[in-house]
């Protein structure tokens, strides 16, 4: 399932610490867990970072109360930049409670990443 929408709820950026820039071509997918079964992960939306690491078009524009991740294909990212990669897969869970924009950046380095609640 793909979706382009611009006004996403959950949008996140990707940036490269490593090599100083934003991180083009990492595949992204947005899942949300069932609340009454945890094992059961359902899949919202995949995409790919554009030019400036940014995937905004990651579902609805407004999504219900729960918990949800995002999946970062880092991995082919990693190949496709030549860099080596300890961490080929990097998944974020969170928590959404209220209809806000939720916006999810990850900070990349080949040993390392980071991330936190954007505005």
């Amino acid at each position: 399932m793909t979706s382009q929408n611009s006004t996403s709820a959950i949008t996140t950026h990707v940036l490269d610490t490593a090599l100083g820039r934003p991180a083009a071509g990492v595949p992204v997918r947005l899942s949300r867990i069932d609340p009454r079964d945890p094992d059961n992960i359902v899949v919202l939306a995949d995409a790919v970072t554009d030019d400036d690491g940014r995937a905004t078009g990651l579902g609805p524009d407004q999504v219900p109360a729960g918990t949800y991740q995002l999946r970062f294909g880092t991995a082919a990212y990693y190949a496709a930049t030549g860099q080596e990669c300890f961490f080929p897969q990097v998944t974020v869970t969170f928590a959404v409670t209220d209809r806000r924009h939720h916006h999810v950046p990850l900070l990349l380095s080949p040993f390392a990443y980071s991330t936190y609640r954007g505005s």
